[in-house]
């Protein structure tokens, strides 16, 4: 179980539909890309992409209920196998009117050995 103190890092991202944020997730010797953009909206559920490491998923998330967020292991299990760093990613809200998804980004990281980077939105076509 994890507690609001353990995040080491919250971000608030905005994004427009089709507008990907790009993380480069930086620990050790490794440089890897986490990615996040989401497509639909309906029936106050929002698709959403994201992919790390080779590997891509979609989750449909939901405000005000308990589908509003996913998380991503950042690092193999080893050594951290009770306690591997961890991205979550909340739906926070979502504007109709500028029709953009807005989500709190929450880095888990007891060992303090990850460094993120925001890299610029990128729109997808």
């Amino acid at each position: 179980m994890s507690f609001a103190y353990d995040y080491t890092e919250v971000q608030k991202i905005v994004l427009k539909k089709d507008e990907q944020k790009e993380i480069l997730v930086k620990y050790a010797n490794s440089e890897k890309l986490f990615t996040l953009r989401w497509t639909l909206y309906v029936n106050e559920g929002l698709v959403v992409f994201h992919a790390y490491d080779k590997h891509v998923a979609q989750n449909v998330l939901y405000l005000n209920h308990k589908n509003q967020s996913f998380r991503v292991v950042l690092k193999t299990l080893g050594a951290d196998y009770y306690n591997p760093p961890y991205i979550l990613v909340k739906f926070q809200e979502f504007d109709a009117k500028k029709n953009r998804a807005i989500f709190k980004l929450y880095l888990f990281d007891k060992n303090l050995q990850i460094k993120l980077k925001y890299l610029k939105n990128k729109i997808i076509l």
